[in-house]
């Protein structure tokens, strides 16, 4: 499990994006990644999978 901050999430479009608090690398998020509901700025632990544009966050919990 990796930690990082909630850098941006719209809940109207369902994504945004975690930055990985190790390396600072930013990561998209969607919706259906999610297990619970997230907000800017949320400490998170999350998991990384490939998607079709790149690694995804997935299994966002808060930390």
């Amino acid at each position: 499990m990796l930690t990082g901050t909630v850098k941006f999430f719209n809940e109207t479009k369902g994504f945004g994006f975690i930055k990985d608090e190790e390396t600072g690398t930013e990561y998209f998020v969607h919706v259906t990644g999610l297990v619970d509901k997230v907000r800017e700025n949320d400490k998170v632990t999350f998991d990384l999978k490939e998607g079709r544009k790149g690694m995804n966050a997935v299994s966002v919990k808060l930390a």
